[in-house]
């Protein structure tokens, strides 16, 4: 976890407000987890790996998974697990948003369901009422939540949408319903890209290019991401205002295109190359030093998936020969490719995976 990440106060204060108004007094759960009440009173941040952690226990204590979220009613625990082990095996991305909607349509609970609408080259996640609900139910709905909870929804279904891909979703918009908000700087930090309110409906706007990606996660990394679960949906480890983060994020982890020069990620700061390359320096990195760090995240991400050859992912990362992605991942890592799927971890990853596909 990044324990440099924060999230703003109210964050939190919307999070206990919530729980108090179920009735659940708070102050005992903070003392659990050595959180000062007056921390909340007064700070201005919240550490985030703490957030995460508040998250969950909030989630236990109320049996409800879509607590802090759109949804309309309470959503029994355990139902993320089963809705990941139904859409993780899907062929594309757009596969598994299609099979995800299917899902909360016998989903017990919500009365708003996640769908995926594509216009030539862009595609939209939004949500629409379910089968058994009315347009009336998801108005009222939409029309009393909080800027926090419109916020988090949304941001958790960017972060559950990159994992799944194993890259960063890049965004071309986050559309809201609620007014500006008066931290407006934070939402442009945590979604990267364009915000916009007063809009018909809450979505994320993204190239239609993404939804062929394929899925590279397994049911063996689904028990390492809901271990910590929901702290990856509530912020990613580049979510932070430094010029590397933003870097990083247009980026991204898909090397099978070209990668942008440094000339070209300038432009788009709106920066002169020398300027971007003395920022950096301030941050005690460099432009080639981010783009090593984006590949070998990306080639270990890729590597963890059993489903994807060798070959397979010296395509993914851009190389013509599986020879020279071998000699860059020892490079990156100290290991070569085979020697890495040797290791103990890789290889439950890998029994984990063919007693699934055998299912």
């Amino acid at each position: 976890m990044n324990l440099k990440a924060f999230v703003p106060m109210s964050s939190v204060r919307f999070l206990l407000k919530a729980l108090e108004d179920q009735g659940v007094d708070s102050g005992a759960l903070l003392s659990s987890l050595e959180i000062s009440k007056e921390d909340i009173e007064f700070g201005s941040s919240f550490p985030a790996h703490k957030y995460g952690l508040l998250y969950q226990h909030i989630m236990f204590l109320v049996q409800d998974e879509s607590f802090g979220m759109l949804s309309g009613g309470k959503i029994p625990n355990g139902t993320f697990r089963m809705m990941c082990l139904c859409i993780i095996h899907a062929r594309s991305l757009a596969h598994s948003l299609y099979r995800c909607s299917d899902f909360y349509e016998i989903c017990r609970g919500p009365i708003i369901k996640p769908v995926l609408i594509k216009k030539g080259r862009y595609a939209m996640v939004t949500f629409a009422p379910l089968d058994s609900a009315s347009e009336e139910d998801v108005e009222a709905l939409m029309n009393t939540e909080s800027q926090d909870r419109l916020r988090t929804t949304l941001s958790m279904w960017h972060h559950f949408i990159s994992w799944l891909i194993g890259r960063r979703l890049s965004l071309k918009a986050a559309y809201f319903t609620c007014e500006r908000p008066d931290d407006l700087d934070y939402y442009k930090t945590l979604f990267q890209s364009e915000v916009k309110f007063n809009q018909h409906a809450n979505a994320l706007v993204f190239p239609s290019s993404y939804l062929d990606l394929p899925v590279v996660q397994t049911e063996e990394s689904l028990r390492g991401f809901l271990k910590t679960a929901p702290y990856q949906l509530l912020v990613m480890v580049d979510n932070d205002n430094s010029l590397k983060s933003q870097v990083m994020s247009m980026l991204g982890k898909d090397f099978s295109r070209d990668v942008l020069s440094a000339d070209e990620v300038a432009s788009a700061l709106n920066m002169s190359v020398s300027t971007l390359r003395r920022r950096l320096n301030e941050e005690k990195t460099s432009y080639q030093q981010i783009k090593d760090e984006c590949r070998k995240e990306a080639a270990i991400t890729y590597m963890n998936a059993p489903q994807l050859s060798i070959s397979d992912i010296a395509q993914l990362m851009g190389f013509d020969e599986p020879s020279a992605f071998f000699r860059s991942f020892k490079k990156w890592t100290g290991v070569t490719p085979g020697e890495y799927r040797k290791n103990e971890e890789y290889l439950k990853f890998e029994k984990g995976f063919k007693e699934v596909s055998k299912g």
